[in-house]
């Protein structure tokens, strides 16, 4: 029988991180996924063990931009797998406004949710995929990760850090055959452009991005998508 793939997705229970849990699922893989909203997490998990009773799901509740939630994060993975397989860090936030003009304290938030998390959540993992000389690690970059935008202040410097980190982390980890993809997708239809007054027509879908991750994540031991970058077929939006 053959074995079973662990996976772990962080901020999993709407968008892109959704429509990745469930494409694992999907493939028969194990997943422990968190998010803040207890209900939401509790409802998930539901979800997929009815859908998928033979498989293990594991909602947890956590802040990833709270170091003591981090923390308790990593303890669990670790108690909870032998091997990762996969990792997502895909929980992060996006505040609109500029250098000059967002609030007080913007940075810091922004830097603890999309970068903290990822450098974090990865120091967890990596001693459950170190030790097997496999593993495919993917940081939920953006468009705003190698191009600057009015009114993203803060989300861009944190996005250009998160898509720095996955640069060094694959010179790293090559030694330990881990691959290391940043996903950098452009205007995908998520909760956060509800209410935008665009057509939904004019957005990625969060299964694009899904589907995209599963085709990097098949290729050979000997090949890996370092960057990928996907855009709606008309641009992104703004």
């Amino acid at each position: 029988m053959k074995e079973r793939k662990n996976a772990v997705v962080t901020g999993a229970t709407k968008g892109i991180g959704r429509a990745v849990v469930n494409k694992l699922a999907q493939e028969g893989m194990s997943v422990l996924f968190c998010a803040r909203n207890p209900q939401e997490v509790a409802a998930m998990q539901a979800e997929l063990l009815q859908a998928y009773p033979q498989q293990a799901f594991y909602g947890i509740v956590a802040d990833v931009s709270k170091a003591s939630d981090r923390l308790m994060l990593g303890e669990t993975i670790q108690n909870t797998f032998e091997r990762i397989d996969l990792l997502l860090n895909n929980a992060g936030v996006f505040l609109p406004g500029g250098v000059h003009t967002e609030e007080e304290g913007t940075l810091e938030l922004l830097t603890e949710t999309n970068l903290y998390s990822a450098y974090h959540l990865t120091r967890a993992c990596l001693p459950l995929m170190i030790p097997h000389k496999a593993g495919h690690i993917f940081n939920l970059c953006s468009t705003a990760s190698i191009e600057a935008y009015v009114n993203g202040g803060s989300y861009g410097i944190t996005k250009f850090a998160l898509l720095g980190m996955s640069k060094v982390l694959r010179e790293e980890m090559k030694a330990y055959d881990i691959k290391v993809t940043a996903l950098l997708p452009g205007a995908t239809y998520t909760a956060s452009w509800e209410g935008s007054g665009l057509p939904e027509s004019r957005f990625m879908k969060a299964t694009d991005v899904a589907d995209m991750l599963w085709a990097c994540y098949q290729l050979s031991p000997a090949a890996v998508v370092e960057e990928l970058l996907m855009r709606p077929l008309a641009g992104d939006v703004s």
